[in-house]
């Protein structure tokens, strides 16, 4: 698809490279020079590193700038890192803290502004247009997805139900009633509202729902497949971090579905060799880091291992495995697999999460990137089951390109037993009861 003919929200995503690279350093030098004047916290360890805001001439002299990692926020909490007055900051929002102490952000009226209209691009992106009904199952408060996504959603024009999260039954009950056109949520609440239309007797491909923008945690090509084929819509994935913004950094765009584009006039990302802290050259894989056009004129580091980014489509696209390469793969052998209670804090997500990794393990193991022979069926949180077919001759053809060519069919799916044993073994208690039988 060229790029003109890719529908967009803000004309910004059409600039040439040239005008993208001019825009970042403009705005980069002004970050650099805000947080150098009054932060003291940035002063000093930009004067310590031998960096000063006269010495930024391009991006690539970001790297002599330190890291804003997340124990600094902590060390300077509450408000050691606001490069503004604490009158003139509009919103706080903090993170929940359960890790350590609470990492607080804070936004002025011009930020909230530039986070409503990033957020309005990646809804736009996921095929979102005015007039159309949102609902909004993230979390209100000092989370930063569900005011996040609301202030976007009535900058594009949305007519937003502010639903927050919990309450399943009514979810299901405002969904069936109001008729929205999208859902933002996380993917795996959104998977226990599939159960509960389930749970009532009502057919979920039914509903008004064809958008699902879906983050604020990690989740699988597999739970795509199974939010998709569950309520007949396009699921994309947004992503954010509240050190920088918060959800709108980046979102896929509808019409491939196949990785994340990253708002380049307002953020720069940067892929690190976490090991010596350099820049990495396109192509290389390690930790995500990027710049930030806001205010509070932070420099933030995420820890993602992810692609290098590269210009496709919208702005730079973070580099992921194709998404849309299938396999038949209905057939010959079954592998069923019954886990136990998590060990640690119990919960729909984990449990959710912890079985899609280890079955999308299996996959990549078996050569099989989107296995559709793959059934998943859920039996509340005590027992996951998982069902794999495989078509013996698509088994054996990978198994000839592999270490373990010499195994057969049989001897390949018992060793990926095997494996997906030891991947599950991490997220579940020993209870774990296993049966394979080849046909």
């Amino acid at each position: 698809m060229s790029l003109s003919a890719i529908p967009v929200f803000d004309p910004i995503e059409r600039a040439s490279r040239d005008e993208i690279a001019a825009l970042q350093t403009a705005r980069l030098a002004a970050a650099l020079r805000h947080a150098y004047e009054n932060v003291p916290d940035y002063r000093a360890r930009f004067d310590a590193a031998g960096a000063h805001p006269d010495d930024f001439r391009s991006p690539a002299d970001l790297a002599k700038f330190p890291f804003t990692v997340k124990d600094d926020l902590r060390r300077t909490y509450p408000f050691g890192l606001f490069a503004v007055p604490r009158e003139r900051i509009a919103r706080l929002h903090a993170s929940s803290g359960t890790t350590g102490k609470p990492t607080v952000v804070g936004y002025t009226r011009e930020d909230l502004e530039v986070w409503a209209q990033v957020v309005a691009r990646s809804i736009y992106a996921a095929g979102g247009r005015p007039g159309m009904i949102l609902h909004n199952a993230y979390g209100y408060g000092l989370f930063t997805g569900g005011l996040g996504l609301h202030d976007g959603a009535q900058l594009l024009g949305c007519s937003v139900v502010p639903v927050s999260g919990g309450m399943t039954e009514r979810q299901v009950q405002l969904i069936t009633d109001f008729r929205p056109d999208i859902i933002t949520v996380t993917p795996s609440y959104m998977l226990a509202i599939l159960d509960e239309f389930k749970r009532q007797g009502l057919e979920p491909r039914d509903c008004s729902l064809r958008i699902g923008i879906f983050g604020a945690e990690p989740w699988t090509n597999s739970m795509r497949r199974e939010m998709e084929e569950g309520f007949g819509l396009d699921a994309v994935d947004i992503y954010g971090l509240s050190e920088v913004m918060g959800p709108g950094v980046a979102n896929e765009c509808v019409e491939t579905k196949d990785g994340l584009h990253i708002w380049e006039d307002h953020f720069y990302p940067e892929v690190i060799d976490p090991e010596t802290g350099a820049v990495l050259p396109e192509g290389e894989r390690g930790e995500l880091g990027g710049g930030a056009d806001v205010e509070r004129r932070g420099r933030g580091r995420s820890v993602v291992d992810v692609g290098n980014p590269h210009v496709e489509g919208r702005r730079a696209q973070l580099e992921r495995d194709a998404r849309h390469h299938e396999h038949d793969v209905r057939g010959e052998g079954v592998l069923e697999v019954v886990l136990g209670r998590l060990r640690g804090r119990p919960g729909r997500r984990d449990a959710v999460l912890a079985l899609h990794v280890a079955q999308e393990d299996l996959e990549v193991r078996l050569g099989l990137r989107e296995a559709r022979g793959v059934r998943v069926d859920r039996h509340g949180l005590d027992a996951l089951q998982v069902a794999i077919v495989k078509r013996a001759h698509h088994v054996a053809a990978c198994a000839a390109h592999s270490d373990d060519a010499d195994l057969g069919v049989d001897g390949v799916l018992e060793q990926s037993v095997d494996d997906f044993v030891d991947v599950v073994s991490g997220y579940h208690s020993p209870s774990l009861r296993l049966a394979y039988a080849p046909r």
